[in-house]
């Protein structure tokens, strides 16, 4: 077999175990567009509007026609030959919900537009709701936490209390679990200062005693709950993710004291 686009990603990485059941068989496919079409299928994968969802070249997108429109309308998601659709698919089967419920909200965004006459597409008219959609679809990772403290340390920016003081307690009260597939293409090569926009998730001490599966199901649904309320981009918090222990090598003292990277809080 010859190399494929996504050959180069390494699997064993820590911020794609949770993709791996998704990707498994997709990784030994022949033709991966076709098993992940399969895969959709077989799951009963479908959009708002209860369309059977499926992945389909770019070429199927008409011109001027938004994107997430078009999966609204169609069930069909525009998919390239690239690390960033690929990523994009994955996360489709992985989170279904969450990407369902972030099409619904693009959609209705995008027919609010239309109706007022606005250019649904232009960038004038997105407003607050769709830049914090289009942020969390491409570089979101779910910070899943029971540790207040921990929490707020975070948000702060206190990143030597957070990595460093914190870090035996670290894996017992909070998990990263990355969402976006712009941060996911990022990171197959990665450097110190790649930083998510983390979205807070608070659960209690049953999360961290579940298996794989039931987080990433407890997760789909109660961020797709979070996200019925609406969204902005007021309520993310930064993330230098190469940051979250264990996640990368060589995490000293002088790791977490770049402030190039691991910046302070401004203040208002």
């Amino acid at each position: 077999m010859s190399t494929r686009f996504f050959d180069s990603v390494d699997w064993q990485r820590p911020w794609l175990r949770h993709l791996l059941p998704a990707a498994s068989g997709i990784l030994q496919a022949s033709d991966w567009r076709q098993e992940i079409n399969a895969a959709a299928a077989a799951s009963g994968l479908r959009n708002h509007r209860d369309l059977p969802l499926r992945f389909v070249p770019q070429s199927d997108l008409p011109a001027g026609t938004a994107y997430e429109a078009f999966i609204s309308a169609t069930g069909g998601v525009p998919t390239r030959e690239n690390l960033h659709d690929f990523f994009n698919a994955l996360v489709w089967l992985t989170f279904p919900n969450i990407k369902r419920q972030l099409n619904a909200l693009q959609a209705a965004q995008l027919a609010k537009a239309a109706s007022s006459g606005a250019n649904a597409d232009a960038t004038a008219h997105r407003g607050r709701l769709r830049d914090a959609a289009t942020i969390f679809d491409e570089n979101a990772a779910l910070l899943v936490c029971r540790d207040a403290e921990l929490l707020d340390a975070l948000r702060a920016h206190r990143w030597h209390e957070a990595f460093v003081e914190r870090r035996p307690a670290f894996d017992n009260t909070c998990e990263v679990w990355l969402f976006g597939h712009a941060l996911m293409e990022k990171l197959v090569t990665p450097y110190k200062s790649i930083t998510a926009h983390a979205w807070q998730v608070k659960a209690d001490h049953a999360f961290f005693a579940m298996s794989v599966e039931e987080k990433r199901c407890w997760l789909d649904s109660e961020v797709t709950r979070q996200l019925s309320g609406g969204l902005s981009t007021s309520d993310f918090t930064p993330l230098p993710v190469l940051g979250v222990p264990g996640w990368w090598n060589a995490q000293d003292e002088a790791f977490y004291q770049d402030v190039a990277v691991f910046r302070p809080k401004r203040m208002a």
